[in-house]
């Protein structure tokens, strides 16, 4: 069972294709360290953590000589199990929220349901293949890979921009706000899984 307090979970994962460590802790400050050898993914990994306030270090290395795919995912699939092993039984927890989420002229709709059951709907939309040196489509691959491995219901739409950095960015952000809430103790669960079920496995 988790703890209201010092929730938190490492996992490590290695395949032919990457070597990925994770280390979370829920009731953090929002603390990162973060290396995966792909620039934009640890900017946008340090604002999941930085607007979940779930600290996080983060260390891959895959086989970027092929592309950043692998390293991506996998980084994902960790983060999803290490969240997932600190969050336990989700005895307490608030379990939903939702957010729209402003960044200069875009903005991007998240909720999550902390459920147990995984899956994303996805209802973005980007106007280049390329941000940078980073393949745009690697963003539904990590937030796939998140919502596999950690257990929740997680729906993703930009509502509208222009700027692709900025909609990437927004995505990460509003995941972030949205398990910042779901994952907080609500006090007045005093204890209980926030299911009629009796179970959030």
């Amino acid at each position: 069972m988790a703890e209201a307090e010092g929730r938190s979970g490492s996992i490590s994962r290695k395949t032919n294709e990457t070597s990925v460590s994770v280390s979370v802790a829920i009731d953090g400050t929002g603390a990162s360290t973060i290396s995966t050898g792909v620039g934009f993914f640890d900017h946008m990994l340090d604002q999941l953590s930085r607007h979940s306030l779930i600290d996080m270090t983060i260390e891959a290395k895959g086989d970027l000589h092929v592309d950043d795919h692998h390293t991506v995912e996998d980084t994902g699939i960790a983060i999803g199990q290490a969240i997932a092993k600190a969050l336990g039984d989700r005895r307490g927890i608030t379990r939903y929220a939702s957010i729209d989420l402003a960044m200069d002229e875009t903005m991007t709709r998240a909720a999550v349901d902390v459920s147990g059951r995984p899956f994303l709907v996805w209802n973005v939309t980007f106007s280049s293949p390329k941000i940078g040196t980073f393949d745009t489509e690697l963003v539904r691959e990590f937030f796939h890979a998140l919502a596999q491995n950690a257990g929740i219901t997680l729906h993703i739409q930009n509502i509208y921009g222009a700027n692709n950095h900025h909609i990437a960015e927004t995505c990460f952000k509003a995941v972030a706000r949205v398990l910042r809430t779901a994952t907080e103790i609500d006090p007045r669960q005093a204890g209980r899984i926030p299911s009629t079920k009796g179970t959030l496995a």
